[in-house]
């Protein structure tokens, strides 16, 4: 190998992502999903994941809501709908159940499965305390898979090393 390519090989590999930390601030399927997806998809890749999960995201992994997740209708550029007819009544079940539909067909996991997997896999699972306290939550209420809840200043403490990304979704 000459100078050139060790250099380039040595930059490579002082680059590579070591850990991604993903904030999930709501809790819509599209957002749950893509968040559960890439986070093991960074396990399977052997880079650390944690996920944050801050204000309404929280209901990702709250007992109670989590697999009564909803996609948005309203406001969602993305389901090529106008608005006013993503607002009538039944539209977001809809669009909910053919949502989950699809994903039934590649096979993933529910949001219960997912949340497993990824705690199985190593992937770190933090609840935000200002949004916990915000919503008057207990840690009863969120699920047992949990590693804890932290402030956001722990959370970026954890972000503390080199070679680590934030990514907000």
């Amino acid at each position: 190998m000459n100078t050139q390519t060790e250099t380039l090989e040595s930059t490579k590999q002082g680059t590579k992502v070591k850990k991604m930390l993903f904030i999930l601030s709501k809790a819509t399927i599209e957002n749950v999903y893509a968040a559960f997806v890439m986070a093991n998809g960074a396990r399977m890749e052997g880079i650390d994941s944690e996920i944050f999960f801050t204000f309404f995201g929280l209901e990702a992994i709250q007992k109670k809501k989590l697999e009564h997740l909803h996609t948005a209708t309203v406001g969602n550029p993305a389901m090529h709908i106008p608005t006013m007819l993503g607002g009538l009544p039944g539209m977001e079940a809809f669009a909910t159940k053919m949502m989950k539909k699809e994903m039934e067909k590649l096979d993933m996991p529910t949001v219960t499965e997912f949340l497993e997997i990824l705690s199985d896999s190593g992937c770190k699972l933090w609840g935000c305390k200002l949004a916990v306290d915000m919503f008057h939550l207990k840690e009863e209420d969120l699920i047992d898979d949990l590693d804890g809840i932290l402030t956001i200043g722990d959370f970026y403490n954890r972000a503390d090393s080199e070679n680590t990304q934030i990514l907000f979704i």
